[in-house]
């Protein structure tokens, strides 16, 4: 999945040609990095610009959590051109970071300073990790990064690079599956939102006025935990002060549908006709088994989906008790007995993405698969609904998806090293296409891992 900038055997053709690039832009191992840094206004206009600007929130609270000043690294957004736009992290990192130029308004393309995570990720259109002395730049050989491109989430063109820089290196050994899954869930938030301004603006008939429009109930995709909360990080903001705090909500934002949604949420949201509620881990568990299973489950069988060991019954009924409070607390008063289920019309947004692939709406359902299902959840029942989510999700593409949603998914997180998905890609891609490169680049990238390095 990574390409490695290094002098190891196995990547001397790789190192040879970043390290190639960078002598033929002329650029200075021994000089400074970062070749020309904009001034504060030419800034402003380059970060209202971009079709990236509002997401560093998002990755800042998937990459570094709540405590980001206080963290062990930096994450940087840059523009398709390589020019940061944004650096947050620890202060003092940030700090030391400045010797190197790496801030705000830098150009980190390999044009300015050679052989560089976020330069060499743009110019191969792909992850790169680059560690300490593997960097073109002297002065830049003591940190060590990754980088991953953003993608237009409907045509695929690279519209920037997402960076997690470090001093340690550790970032090597935990941070690449993090920074594929927060690029992935930056491309699905642009979607998101350009589904909401599509939904928001009203089209005028032909030849018609406005008065001639007719109001369409609010059909928006809502981009349920992306905004808000890490996908696979459970932070303090999360748990509230009581066991089921209301969520408030916003006059002037329309409706949501009432159910459950637990999609790339640890603490799932249950919406009734009187309101929202967050819910603990366990109270969103119990409701998702019940709502996969709508003809109900026993004390017995819904115990053993809920607990890794075994426990008294008596312990699940406990939590039913408190379950129906929450419920009634936001108009919910139906949850049968003997066995246990929900009303039938209650509906989630796992549901929700089903339905979108049973109507070979590949390209919504993705929109709408905001996460995996409770992500931290360690439940039975919710690991095998979670790989029975994944499976139906990628049976539906391979079987009749268009290519952009399937290159979407092979990009993603579950999809980057599934070679059968990558060969349907490169199948689907018009002979003439410029993306074929790119896929036959994958495909043999994840040919060469299922084969091992060489023995002897």
């Amino acid at each position: 999945m990574w390409s490695t900038v290094s002098s190891t055997p196995g990547q001397s053709e790789l190192v040879r040609q970043s390290w190639s690039r960078s002598a033929a832009h002329r650029v200075d191992p021994a000089g400074g990095p970062g070749r020309r840094l904009l001034d504060p206004d030419e800034l402003r206009d380059r970060r209202a610009a971009s079709p990236l600007t509002g997401l560093i929130p998002i990755a800042r609270a998937l990459l570094l959590g709540e405590n980001a000043r206080d963290g062990d690294a930096l994450v940087a957004l840059g523009d398709a051109d390589g020019t940061l736009l944004w650096v947050e992290g620890d202060h003092d990192l940030r700090a030391a970071a400045e010797s190197m130029s790496f801030l705000p308004g830098t150009d980190w393309s390999e044009a300015a300073v050679g052989t560089s995570a976020p330069g060499t990720a743009l110019a191969l259109e792909r992850p790169v990790r680059v560690h300490h002395g593997e960097h073109f730049a002297r002065s830049a050989r003591s940190w060590s990064c990754l980088a991953v491109p953003l993608r237009d989430p409907e045509t695929g063109t690279v519209l920037g690079v997402l960076d997690l820089t470090d001093r340690t290196g550790n970032i090597r050994t935990h941070g690449e599956r993090l920074l594929i899954a927060t690029a992935y869930a930056l491309q699905q938030e642009l979607l998101v939102r350009r589904l909401r301004e599509s939904a928001s603006t009203p089209r005028l008939p032909a030849g018609g006025s406005s008065a001639d429009v007719v109001p369409r109930p609010d059909t928006r995709v809502q981009s349920s935990a992306v905004a808000s909360r890490p996908v696979a990080r459970v932070s303090s903001s999360d748990v509230a002060p009581r066991a089921h705090a209301r969520v408030p909500s916003s006059d002037a934002t329309p409706p949501r549908a009432l159910g459950l949604e637990v999609l790339g949420r640890d603490l799932g949201i249950l919406r009734g006709p009187d309101g929202e509620a967050r819910l603990s881990a366990r109270h969103a568990e119990i409701l998702t088994l019940l709502s996969w299973h709508p003809q109900g489950l026993t004390a017995e069988r819904l115990a053993d989906l809920l607990y890794e060991r075994e426990v008294p019954l008596v312990t699940l009924r406990a939590e039913i008790v408190r379950l129906r409070r929450v419920l009634a607390s936001v108009g919910i008063t139906t949850l049968g007995t003997r066995p246990y289920r929900l009303d039938p019309g209650l509906d989630s947004d796992v549901r929700r993405v089903l339905c979108l692939l049973d109507r070979g709406a590949h390209r919504q359902a993705l929109a709408a698969l905001t996460g995996d299902v409770l992500p931290s959840s360690r439940a039975p029942g919710i690991l095998t609904i979670r790989d029975q989510v994944r499976e139906r999700l990628r049976e539906s593409l391979l079987a009749g998806a268009a290519v952009e949603p399937l290159l979407e998914f092979a990009r993603g997180p579950h999809g980057i090293d599934d070679l059968e998905v990558w060969r349907m890609c490169l199948q689907l891609l018009p002979a003439c296409s410029p993306r074929r490169a790119g896929v036959l680049s994958e495909i043999t990238r994840i040919t060469d891992e299922l084969d091992g390095p060489p023995h002897g």
